[in-house]
């Protein structure tokens, strides 16, 4: 299988367009999940959804995007694609993500690689010498290529692929604070403050319901609960220490990105340039693509859209030349 450059359907060239279109008209079946919880060192936990019937084939660990999971549009056609393909695949939902409130006050954001960390290393203790990847899309490809970074030579991971990544959080935050980017960021906020205040009526945060309610952008949110849950002084300075930008001139293994110039969650200030990438990054930029969506026709069943077709197509070559 040979994946063409990305090419829009005519009707599609909107970002927003491409955004959303694949949001609101899932394709296909749910796939048959098998989900494991994992207990973490601090006694939290998160839940694998896994789709593996191919025991003893190589594992591609799917990191979802902000409030998203396993049944995200995007995860689900790339798992089933990817286990069609003869592929383990395991879903890994960052905390508080799998449908269950996790038990601590803290939760996830966009830098926190040490849950990541703990599964690669459980699945390497688990099967030693079955090779792993990862594919991570938007904040899960942020955390997916900050630990990239982070570990170097001694990354244990085959290949990675990173979609529509918000590679600098600051200018994320900007960009989903202007013009029809604010319903995006409405909508993801209003998620984000819904945990929150569960979280409250559970005993689990001591913030005030009123003070929460109030907070409509994605500042505010990280300033006043994401920070100082994660031992950050202010968004600004979680923005500033958790963008994987900075890290992927240091990634040491095969690794693709794919990203759109239009993606409204991102705008292009905030693109790496070729000399902030490492000799290992290919960076796959399309005019066209919107934020996770690369709509190229209008979905069918039994066929599969443009991204995840590109994110098998590369996973397979990878594997075959390992």
């Amino acid at each position: 299988m040979t994946t063409k450059p990305f090419k829009p359907a005519w009707w599609s060239r909107n970002p927003h367009l491409q955004t959303l279109w694949p949001f609101l008209f899932k394709q296909g079946g749910s796939p048959a999940y098998r989900r494991e919880r994992f207990v973490l060192p601090d006694n939290d936990f998160i839940d694998i959804d896994w789709l593996d019937t191919a025991r003893g084939k190589p594992t591609v660990i799917l990191l979802h995007g902000l409030e998203g999971g396993s049944d995200s549009h995007y995860i689900r056609a790339n798992s089933m694609l990817l286990a069609a393909a003869g592929l383990r695949v395991a879903v890994m939902h960052f905390r508080g993500c799998s449908g269950e409130l996790n038990r601590l006050p803290r939760g996830y954001h966009s830098g926190d690689t040490a849950d990541l960390s703990q599964f690669v290393s459980e699945l390497l203790t688990r099967e030693p010498g079955t090779p792993i990847a990862a594919v991570g899309f938007s904040l899960g490809g942020n955390v997916l290529l900050k630990w990239c970074g982070e570990t170097g030579t001694d990354c244990p991971l085959a290949f990675a692929v990173a979609v529509s990544v918000p590679f600098d959080l600051i200018v994320a935050a900007d960009s989903l604070d202007s013009g029809v980017s604010r319903l995006y960021q409405w909508w993801l906020v209003k998620s984000l403050k819904q945990t929150t205040l569960k979280k409250i009526d559970k005993g689990l945060l001591n913030y005030e319901r009123e003070k929460i309610q109030r907070l409509n952008t994605f500042t505010e949110f990280d300033d006043m609960v994401t920070a100082p849950l994660h031992g950050f002084q202010g968004a600004m300075d979680y923005y500033r220490r958790c963008s994987s930008r900075p890290w992927l001139k240091h990634i040491k293994i095969p690794t693709l990105l794919l990203q759109a110039e239009d993606d409204p969650f991102l705008n292009k200030c905030g693109l790496p340039d070729a000399s902030e990438l490492s000799d290992t990054v290919m960076f796959e930029l399309s005019r066209h693509g919107g934020h996770v969506g690369f709509v190229n026709a209008i979905p069918a069943n039994g066929r599969s859209g443009w991204l995840e077709a590109r994110i098998c197509d590369y996973a397979l070559n990878r594997i075959k030349e390992n």
